[in-house]
């Protein structure tokens, strides 16, 4: 593999000074983040009032207030709480190639992840956005590296990622994954420490895929591992373990396995940087004669950095990794982060992430009130919380107004707030909320779940009564229950309604998709359940003291306890 052309020291400094220009901007706006929010949400509206949007809802009006109490008090009055279904025919004729609908112009690309319909959600990203708020937070990210590790990039860094374009909108306009384009567009000095070219992350086929990340990165003394789901990690090291012989011969000979299937260009692309290597293929030799199983912290013994999420539903993956890396790595939160809005990033080992008044304006609504989201009526008592105003060690669902076109945007979240950053609160992601189950970024919304088993039914011609769905950590598989009108379905019946609950999932949602084709998301579980199952459970419920007059349930979750009562409800 070729070597760098910039020192390692140079990188560094070029790193920390880019990073440190950024990190004081967050300071100053850290220690007064009322102000500060002020200010960005002025910048907002500034920038989208001559949109068709901003006209219709009074940006002008909304920035003559002569403070910010009054400020925010008008964009309250103006913009109700959204979601993207609020702005998808605005999304669509900007996608059509109108201009000065949702942003100013056109979006310079969009950013696509699951909806809850089967029509995915197209996120626009402005060409504001994406350099000056994006850019100058990965600044900061990577700066916060050096600070906490100096000799994070003294080595390679391995890093897994979306494709930066994964396909075009109907005007021609690219639609990718941001932290692909961010990654394609880093500085030169940064992109000759990847392992990994780009064009990888475009291998369909995942084990191909995962295959050739490794056999790249285990050739070099990496430093820095970047994968914000861990269960990437578990799939990894599958890999690994499976192929291990294979990297070592693929090393010493200078190649790329032909039995993996990798379109030409690709091949073509990973080869132009591969030379013989026989010194590296022994050591890994060496390593498993000595390990039997041969670990990350065994073939990365100078890992600075790991970065993946350490939030919500990640537990059961990261005790699978426990003990991988070596004890001097840095295993760092990846931050509050999603396809609509990079909400903060984490700049130490607290998990917490650092949230920037100065790029997003925040607001947050209290835990107790997130069941009124679903009542216009009751929504408009419900107090909306400044940045200012969280209180620390409670809990609310977060909204965002961005550079990018969403206002007042329901992240559909649950967040801790934690110890402040200066003056400003930070905030650790709990789980999703309203309907919402992911257990690797999947984002399984009931509504599908329902519209997959309507259409199952329809299909099979098998009639269910009643259904409900888990989410299962330990498995990283979802168990299906069912109770159907014919009760002499059998079991294998039932387990080839599931493969059709499965398939009609995956036409509704691009994110379960990937999670199911890289193995992060398992098969489906069927069970049958028993007559009146329903209503035995809710029995049970009542008699543990639950209101009879108030009992609802949702048909996707992720809950133990409750997962438990319908275990004992199976045929």
């Amino acid at each position: 593999m070729k070597k760098n052309s910039t020192p390692a020291w140079l990188t560094t400094f070029l790193l920390r000074v880019a990073g440190g220009i950024q990190y004081k901007k967050l300071v100053k706006a850290s220690k007064n983040p009322k102000e500060a929010s002020e200010q960005t949400l002025r910048a907002i509206l500034e920038y989208g009032k001559d949109t068709e949007f901003g006209r219709a809802h009074r940006f002008d009006y909304i920035l003559s207030a002569a403070n910010g109490d009054e400020l925010y008090k008008r964009y309250q009055e103006q913009i109700a709480p959204s979601d993207y279904e609020d702005y998808r025919a605005l999304i669509d004729r900007h996608k059509n190639g109108e201009a000065n609908v949702l942003v100013p112009g056109k979006p310079v690309m969009y950013a696509t992840t699951s909806g809850t319909t089967k029509e995915p959600k197209w996120i626009p990203i402005t060409d504001v956005y994406l350099k000056t708020v994006y850019g100058k937070m990965t600044k900061v990210w990577l700066y916060s590296y050096i600070i906490n590790r100096p000799k994070a990039f003294y080595g390679k860094l391995v890093t897994i990622v979306g494709k930066d374009i994964e396909g075009y909108a109907p005007d021609g306009t690219v639609a990718g994954s941001v932290s692909g384009v961010t990654r394609r567009d880093a500085p030169s000095f940064v992109k000759e420490l990847y392992a990994v070219p780009g064009s990888v992350y475009g291998i369909k086929d995942y084990n191909a895929r995962y295959y050739t990340i490794m056999r790249l990165g285990i050739e070099t003394d990496a430093t820095i591992f970047i994968t914000a789901n861990p269960s990437t990690l578990v799939e990894v090291q599958k890999n690994v373990d499976k192929y291990y012989d294979m990297y070592c011969d693929d090393i010493e000979k200078g190649t790329l396995s032909k039995e993996f299937d990798i379109p030409a260009d690709i091949r073509k692309d990973v080869e132009a940087q591969l030379e013989p290597n026989p010194a590296r293929a022994n050591e890994l030799r060496e390593l498993k004669r000595k390990y039997g199983q041969v670990l990350p912290k065994h073939y990365w013994p100078h890992m600075q950095i790991l970065n993946t999420w350490k939030c919500g539903n990640t537990k059961v993956y990261l005790d699978k990794i426990e003990g991988y890396f070596p004890a001097s790595c840095l295993h760092q939160e990846f931050g509050y982060f999603s396809s609509e809005c990079r909400f903060g990033i984490v700049m130490d080992d607290t998990n917490y992430s650092t949230l920037f008044p100065h790029y997003h304006f925040y607001e947050f609504m209290a835990e107790e009130d997130v069941d009124k989201l679903s009542d216009p009526e009751a929504l408009k008592s419900v107090k909306f919380y400044q940045l200012h105003e969280l209180e620390q060690g409670k809990r609310y669902c977060p909204f965002v107004t961005t550079f990018a076109g969403l206002y007042r945007y329901n992240m559909n979240d649950l967040v801790e707030v934690g110890t402040p950053y200066f003056n400003t609160p930070r905030v650790f992601m709990i789980q999703k909320v309203n309907g919402i189950v992911t257990m690797t970024g999947e984002k399984l919304h009931e509504r599908q779940f329902i519209e997959a088993v309507k259409n199952a039914s329809a299909e099979s011609k098998l009639d269910v009564k009643f259904f409900v769905g888990f989410a299962d950590m330990s498995v990283s598989a979802y168990h299906f229950y069912y109770e159907f009108a014919d009760a002499n379905v059998s079991q294998a019946q039932c387990d080839e309604f599931t493969k059709l609950v499965d398939k009609y999932l995956r036409e509704q949602n691009v994110e379960y998709v990937a999670k199911r084709d890289s193995f992060r998301v398992h098969d489906p579980i069927g069970h049958m359940l028993v007559e009146n199952s329903f209503e035995k459970y809710k029995a049970a419920c009542i008699a543990e003291g639950a209101r009879d007059g108030q009992f609802k349930m949702n048909l996707l979750m992720q809950d133990d306890k409750r997962h438990e009562k319908f275990k004992k409800l199976v045929k």
